[in-house]
């Protein structure tokens, strides 16, 4: 008997132990009536979830098969007469069951699409067995956040915090954006010790040892070192003791409702062994409409070489393999590592070129920021070299350059930029410029590719440039010479502020460029997260300006951008927030001494604390939700209007918008420990309506085999859809 057989076995058994339970006639009676209201095609599966009291109305019907060339499920959400239809599957045998607040899994049955299928919800036995299935920042919230009288910290011989975290934010931007931007902590594989790290004589012992493991070790120990060492371990032990002697959440979350049931998730398995991905591209952001149906692209970063593709139309997943320029360019399989309790010593981790992020132009060519050599740069990026960025500011390393896949050909291109890469997006100007950001801050600089001019001469040296950072301080409305941004103020001069972008993005109403520069948790520097409103002015590397912007005092933590089609900034904080920022609303121009203090338009803000729990202690309004991205909804693409912005909390597990000042969620409950990284929108048919578009996003954890199914769980891609009503097909 092989895998499929017996699953398909043990799912008759379960639909057959299913049926002969008895129920309350009552019941059954509620049942056949909705079973017979909900009309279904010969793609579907429909029917109603009752349970003990009738209806389950808010709770997530999943079908999944492995049929397909690739594993695929397809998850709806009850309305409020606990009906259900799951639209449009490929022809393929289907196991269904019930996920939900409250519940535990009902028995998996057998479905075929076109036949009605009536399932029973099983109750949570017990308050602990409920929260099982409650998103990671449920669980995450109880950690002790140290008091705001703890900071600055006095050190290892004081209160175990480094005197360079200066308050309570900066530690909570640490342990969001140092670590859960990474993996999800609140999920079952982190809120849990595993017997498996080894004999400790306390819990304490065991973080120590369990930071130690994996090809990530590096950085978990650079992180765990900025907040302190000592205490945060303490603070971690503590939380995991807790949860171990059977503390649960404080509070619970509220199953979907309204439009938040309308919501249809394809998902699909695509990657390999020990690999994770931390983006998927789907189409070119301006129309949409590019790579219409085709394949979506994704980046794994440290985890290989081989980008992923998935077409959705056949279901199948393959991969190509990214170049690098020189055999000398390590790999992740080399990082200092310790054991795994997943995959021992086996460095599962095999990447050469880090791939971050990809885009598709307006000809369909996959974009993408990757590392194509040694971080050593060429000659010409600098000193002494006659290239006119160079001159401005040289540049001596860069950890990630740009590459171009051309599906037409499948040809790579892979070009040499001196700066280094993190994210990228294309202008509307006449030489589709692509604008990158570098990721963190120490390089001080923002690059630039003419894709014009590199598509007709190949030649990458001459189509790039960078600039660095530099606000009006002198407030005469042009760029000076200027002072270093470790240099005080000259009244005569403008000032360089070392605010390299992580979000990056060119204003759709005019030739500027928004970017966002990380916090101290991310960044190590003791220097705010800005807004920073690039001016690039006739020659960007001589002449461009900038603006800085911080959000009010209740605000901080900027992490990723988007703008509207009318040029308002999102943004996401460390805080607990989503944040707008308006710039038309500003009543002083940005100049002066004052410019760069990032605090001369308050009145541009507007912040909306996330849905959920605060972490236990903390009273600042804001909440323990993490998001690692923002992507504006310009086209309604998704179904919830134009201009909506969508948040990729993985804290929650979801993805939120805010829909006429109100949060909309839509949680991912399968497998659990959801956890996007961006999203990204396609239009494949626009006289289809909802079924004709639909947003993208991957499994971007660095650890899925944390979450729900262990080490056999792939790297899932998710098609996220909105249809007029719950019933709709």
């Amino acid at each position: 008997m092989n895998i499929k057989q017996a699953l398909y076995l043990g799912v008759a058994v379960a639909a057959l132990a299913a049926f002969v339970s008895v129920e309350p006639t009552k019941v059954r009676a509620q049942a056949a009536s909705g079973a017979a209201a909900v009309k279904i095609d010969s793609d579907d599966i429909g029917g109603v979830v009752t349970g003990p009291n009738g209806p389950e109305a808010g709770v997530w019907v999943i079908a999944e098969t492995v049929d397909l060339p690739t594993k695929f499920a397809k998850v709806v959400v009850t309305d409020d007469r606990g009906r259900y239809v799951i639209p449009d599957l490929p022809k393929a045998n289907y196991i269904v069951w019930v996920r939900g607040y409250g519940l535990v899994d009902s028995p998996k049955v057998a479905g075929t699409p076109g036949k009605l299928l009536n399932l029973t919800a099983t109750v949570a036995p017990t308050p602990a067995a409920a929260a099982e299935y409650y998103p990671g920042m449920y669980w995450y919230s109880m950690l002790k956040i140290p008091a705001t009288s703890e900071f600055p910290g006095t050190g290892p011989k004081g209160n175990g915090i480094p005197p360079t975290i200066k308050n309570q934010g900066a530690w909570i931007d640490t342990i969001k954006n140092s670590c859960q931007s990474c993996h999800s902590i609140g999920s079952k594989g982190v809120r849990t010790l595993s017997p498996m790290l080894g004999q400790f004589k306390n819990s304490r012992e065991a973080w120590e040892r369990r930071l130690q493991s994996g090809q990530a070790m590096a950085n978990m120990a650079v992180s765990i070192a900025r907040i302190g060492p000592d205490k945060a371990v303490e603070l971690y032990a503590d939380w995991t003791d807790r949860i171990a002697a059977g503390e649960l959440p404080t509070m619970k979350p509220t199953r979907p409702q309204g439009i938040e049931r309308n919501v249809v998730i394809s998902v699909w398995d695509w990657g390999t062994k020990g690999m994770y991905l931390h983006d998927a591209i789907a189409s070119e952001k301006s129309t949409q409409r590019i790579n219409a149906n085709g394949p979506i692209y994704g980046s794994p970063e440290e985890s290989s070489d081989l980008v992923p593709v998935l077409n959705p139309v056949t279901n199948t997943f393959t991969t190509i393999k990214h170049p690098y320029l020189d055999p000398e360019t390590p790999s992740t399989k080399t990082n200092t590592a310790g054991p795994s309790v997943y995959w021992g010593d086996d460095p599962v981790w095999d990447s050469h070129t880090s791939i971050h992020n990809p885009m598709i132009d307006n000809q369909g060519r996959v974009w993408f920021t990757a590392k194509i050599r040694p971080d050593e740069n060429p000659a010409y990026c600098k000193a002494g070299s006659d290239l006119p960025s160079a001159k401005v500011v040289p540049l001596n390393t860069s950890g990630r350059q740009l590459s171009m896949y051309d599906p037409k050909t499948e040809k790579w291109s892979l070009i040499n930029t001196c700066f280094s890469t993190q994210h990228l997006n294309f202008a509307h100007d006449a030489n589709y410029t692509l604008w990158t950001s570098p990721g963190g801050p120490q390089s001080g600089v923002v690059g630039w590719l003419n894709t014009k001019m590199y598509l007709e001469t190949h030649d990458d040296v001459k189509s790039q440039g960078w600039t660095p950072i530099i606000v009006d301080t002198n407030g005469n409305g042009k760029r000076d010479e200027y002072v270093e941004a470790n240099q005080p103020l000259d009244p005569a001069k403008d000032k360089r502020v070392m605010a390299g972008f992580y979000g990056v993005q060119p204003s759709p109403v005019d030739d500027t460029i928004w970017g966002q520069s990380m916090d101290v948790g991310f960044s190590r520097m003791d220097q705010p997260g800005y807004i920073v409103h690039l001016i690039p002015g006739s020659d960007p590397s001589q002449t461009a300006l900038a603006e800085l912007f911080l959000p009010p005092d209740e605000g901080y933590g900027s992490r990723g951008l988007d703008l509207t089609t009318d040029g308002v900034v999102w943004t996401v904080l460390s805080s607990g927030h989503m944040a707008s920022f308006d710039r038309k609303k500003c009543k002083a121009e940005i100049k002066g001494p004052e410019a760069v203090t990032g605090k001369m338009c308050p009145e541009g803000w507007t912040l909306y604390k996330f849905p959920g729990p605060q972490f236990a202690g903390v009273t600042d309004k804001g909440s323990a939700e993490h998001s690692y991205y923002i992507w504006v909804d310009r086209l309604n693409t998704l179904g919830l209007g134009a201009n909506v912005p969508i948040a990729s909390t993985n804290g929650g597990e979801s993805l939120t918008a805010i829909v006429d000042g109100k949060f909309v969620t839509l949680r991912v409950p399968y497998p659990l420990g959801f956890f996007s990284k961006n999203v990204d929108g396609r239009i494949d048919d626009p006289s289809a309506g909802w079924k004709g578009k639909g947003l993208w996003t991957t499994f971007g954890s660095r650890a899925p085999f944390h979450n729900e199914g262990g080490i056999q769980n792939s790297p899932k891609l998710y098609k996220v859809q909105m249809r007029p009503d719950p019933l709709a097909n």
